[in-house]
């Protein structure tokens, strides 16, 4: 059943055959602090086509804005105090980007490639694009490097979601398409990634979303439902609960619980 999300006062008094949406939008960026209301404190305009996905660094990295957009790049916001400093990552996805995703802050002692051992934690991002990929980035000084490309979808990755960090040994990334499958994606040194394709659904899927300790994934698509999934001590991913479109709430307490 489709419902009325919001109706359009069009000024026209007459029959109107036909309306479409702004594709490319203001193709800006803005954030906003809480003072007492909501204040604006910058906007972002350095992309060519509309903003597709933006999420905030780990706090251990401070002030920190990814941004995807349709134009293919990724723009990196660091607040310095009282200004705001723009990285760029051009032709990060061929035709449009269309998520990002933060790693979280990790010691990288844990990380093969690291000349220092338990020095800072490293900066990395995960992106979803057009051009079906999955692809890990790195801070190195003051620029940003593809350090990987995953490939095991077939069509548009629409969301790419980095499970917390849960123990010392492993990665976690989850990515879903329009290919209808999600991929769970592990790692222990972030050269190599192992792909488990936990399922392919009976639509698109939309979005992935980690729970707060990283043993539960939520997935969202194109049917309206959300299903909740776990991984067994055989490394099998199973459907844990379901929630329909316009259901009250989920299966059971356990599954409320388990969120």
């Amino acid at each position: 059943m489709v419902s009325v999300l919001n109706t359009v006062d069009t000024g026209h008094e007459d029959m109107i055959h036909d309306a479409e949406m702004d594709y490319y939008g203001l193709r800006k960026v803005i954030i906003w602090k809480e003072l007492g209301e909501w204040t604006k404190v910058y906007e972002h305009t350095g992309h060519d086509s509309s903003v597709n996905s933006v999420a905030w660094a780990p706090h251990e990295f401070g002030l920190i804005l990814a941004c995807g957009s349709s134009d293919g790049s990724i723009s990196i916001l660091t607040n310095t105090g009282d200004a705001w400093h723009t990285q760029k990552i051009p032709n990060a996805h061929t035709i449009g980007c269309n998520a990002v995703s933060w790693c979280p802050a990790i010691d990288s002692g844990f990380d093969a490639n690291a000349t220092q051992q338990r020095s800072s934690p490293v900066k990395r991002l995960a992106t979803g694009g057009c051009d079906n990929l999955v692809k890990i980035w790195k801070e190195e000084g003051d620029r940003w490097v593809e350090e990987n490309k995953l490939e095991a979808h077939s069509d548009w990755v629409r969301d790419v979601a980095w499970a917390p960090a849960v123990g010392p040994s492993r990665v976690t990334l989850a990515s879903c398409s329009q290919d209808r499958r999600v991929v769970v994606w592990t790692s222990n040194d972030y050269a190599s990634w192992t792909p488990n394709v936990l399922n392919v659904f009976d639509d698109v899927i939309w979005n992935v979303s980690w729970s707060l300790t990283g043993g539960i994934l939520a997935i969202s698509g194109g049917d309206n439902k959300v299903s909740l999934w776990r991984e067994n001590s055989e490394g099998q991913w199973t459907c844990i609960s379901e929630l329909n479109k316009g259901q009250g709430n989920l299966n059971s307490a356990a599954d409320q619980r388990a969120l």
